[in-house]
């Protein structure tokens, strides 16, 4: 029995010793916690980067300037020389008597300059009583003005009217001496149509280089003689029209004759 007693009591005292109070078991876990704490490695919180926001530049506002208002300088107008026609004449749709009659000019018209020709003295004006230019001879105008600054007129008789028969057919020219002897085969119009023919030619005489024109009133009359020396540094030519009351033909060019 004391035998058992005793054993009794060594069971109770090792079961004692295994099964701790829950303060024992508190304090042991707590140290057992602690041990292990120590031996972790300290994960550092990361550092938040500071990414900089895109740097603007500033707008530069300009503030205008005063505007200047500029000083328009006015061109002066040209005055055209002005002309009064001092007797009877005709105006001419040409530089010379050759070409056709355009208007009747009577004394006290009035008009502007506008052009000259350069192988004559004739005028090209604009009268007030006309809605077109024509050509006047100088004689028969009083002109104020500087005429020497006006321009030259080309002449361009296909721009007046128009002609339905064509330039003459079968020119020749031949040479007697100091004579050229022009002609032509004859044009056919009918008679209220019938202007005749139109000469304009370059010859030369006494050394000059002359601008020549003359002109026939019908179809009829189909050559023409003409003095042309030798003398002149440029050879000397010319054209031929058909003239109608509508205006003149195409130019056909005369086969001029050199010196022997």
């Amino acid at each position: 029995m004391k035998k058992y007693s005793l054993l009794l009591v060594l069971v109770l005292f090792i079961l004692s010793c295994s099964l701790a109070s829950p303060e024992a078991q508190a304090t042991s876990t707590a140290a057992a916690l602690t041990s292990t704490a120590d031996s972790w490695t300290d994960t550092p919180a990361p550092t938040q980067t500071f990414t900089p926001t895109e740097t603007l530049t500033p707008t530069i506002t300009f503030t205008p300037t005063e505007t200047l208002t500029p000083t328009i300088t006015p061109t002066p107008t040209y005055a055209f020389p002005s002309v009064t026609v001092n007797k009877q004449a005709h105006c001419r749709y040409g530089p010379s008597v050759a070409y056709l009659h355009a208007a009747d000019l009577y004394s006290g018209d009035v008009g502007t300059v506008r052009g000259r020709f350069i192988y004559s003295k004739w005028l090209y004006v604009k009268f007030d009583k006309l809605d077109y230019f024509c050509w006047v001879a100088p004689s028969v105008v009083d002109v104020v003005g500087d005429i020497s600054q006006i321009v030259h007129k080309e002449l361009n008789l296909q721009s007046i009217g128009s002609n339905m028969y064509g330039p003459p057919s079968g020119v020749t020219a031949v040479r007697v001496g100091n004579e050229v002897i022009i002609s032509w085969n004859q044009v056919k119009m009918t008679k209220d149509d019938d202007r005749g023919y139109l000469l304009e030619l370059f010859v030369c005489q006494g050394g000059n280089y002359l601008w020549w024109t003359d002109s026939y009133p019908d179809q009829f009359t189909t050559s023409y003689e003409v003095r042309d020396e030798a003398g002149c540094a440029v050879p000397s030519e010319g054209v031929l029209y058909t003239v109608e009351k509508h205006g003149y033909s195409q130019p056909v060019k005369i086969p001029w004759p050199p010196f022997p």
